[in-house]
């Protein structure tokens, strides 16, 4: 029997209830891409992605510090490659679905305009299914360097050309370039976007 007029309100209040759910750190959640988007948008205020094997990681916000940083590394490669013209920059909220299945969010990105414009609108409306041109993630203290360095050995196996992971912590940068052995610098005072951002140069200043 169908529940009456009166009831459903009811029916659908219980619908909504929510509940925290505490999961350990050994602990793994397997979510499938439909389900993975369905959390994103039930969860805008969390950074969330998703492993080419289809594990949830759940991020937290990025403590004060570590926002003003990620801010002031967007902001300088936004303003080049708005003057450059050839490609698109993107800041840590945007989520790309990696050849391997893998959907990621790195912490600045760009793509060469040509690669972004052969997407349909509907595909760059969702996480994109493409690797960006270049990528960097910058640590936080919750972050672990051999984290990092598994994030940027995987853009680079899906296509990337150029990644840093920068760690202020450290005070140190580490350039991976396809075929070629990680780059480790110590406080450097900029950083070259090679062939890959021509003409680009980030001053590291309030960034390392």
């Amino acid at each position: 029997m169908s529940a009456s007029l009166t009831e459903q309100p009811q029916l659908d209040a219980r619908a909504a209830e929510t509940v925290a759910l505490a999961v350990p750190l050994d602990a793994r959640l397997m979510v499938g891409v439909e389900d993975f988007e369905r959390l994103c948008a039930a969860n805008r205020d969390l950074r969330l992605e998703r492993t080419a094997q289809g594990e949830l990681i759940a991020m937290s916000p990025a403590g004060s510090e570590s926002g003003a940083r990620n801010m002031t590394l967007s902001a300088r490669l936004w303003i080049w490659a708005e003057a450059d013209g050839t490609g698109v920059a993107f800041d840590s909220s945007a989520g790309f679905t990696l050849p391997n299945g893998a959907i990621r969010s790195p912490d600045a990105s760009w793509i060469r305009k040509e690669r972004w414009e052969a997407l349909s609108a509907k595909q760059r409306a969702g996480f994109a299914p493409i690797q960006p041109d270049f990528v960097v993630e910058l640590c936080s203290p919750s972050d672990t360097l051999e984290a990092g360095s598994a994030k940027l050995r995987e853009y680079l196996d899906n296509g990337a050309r150029l990644g840093w992971l920068i760690d202020p912590e450290s005070g140190t940068v580490a350039i991976y370039r396809p075929g070629r052995d990680v780059e480790t610098l110590s406080r450097p005072a900029s950083l070259s976007g090679e062939e890959t951002l021509p003409g680009f140069v980030l001053d590291l200043k309030g960034i390392l």
